[in-house]
């Protein structure tokens, strides 16, 4: 039989959890407590990278050909349809930092708690023009 579809579709990709940045950030905040700063600031970034961790295990990426989609435990929470992006960053690739994209409404920081080689390749695959270049 013959594709009679002119477009050929993709099935959606969804991009894989990482946990590395919250793990690195609660091996920090317990790093606080030998700098005698008190036990505050420990609870608090503590408190924060637990919060990242378990965002982590929740949250998850879905690409499709026309959209960027946030899943919280498998339910849709926010559609980002590429048409509207204007740019995409990734700040700190080697050490999971923040991913950054603009849309014409407004800007996005996200922190990277999915797989970043995997996002990556499929923005490339998607977006590829609207990346920001370093100098």
């Amino acid at each position: 039989m013959f594709n009679t579809k002119s477009k050929k579709q993709q099935n959606p990709i969804t991009i894989s959890p990482s946990f590395q940045l919250p793990i690195i950030l609660i091996i920090l905040s317990f790093m606080l407590l030998f700098l005698n700063m008190g036990y505050w600031p420990t609870i608090v970034f503590a408190s924060f990278s637990f919060f990242l961790l378990l965002q982590s295990f929740t949250l998850r990426i879905k690409i499709t050909d026309e959209d960027f989609i946030v899943l919280q435990l498998g339910k849709e929470i926010r559609t980002f349809p590429f048409k509207n992006w204007i740019s995409w960053k990734f700040f700190f690739p080697i050490i999971p930092g923040i991913f950054y994209f603009r849309e014409k409404s407004s800007p996005h920081l996200l922190p990277i708690l999915f797989n970043p080689g995997q996002l990556r390749n499929e923005l490339i695959k998607k977006v590829e023009s609207l990346e920001i270049k370093n100098p």
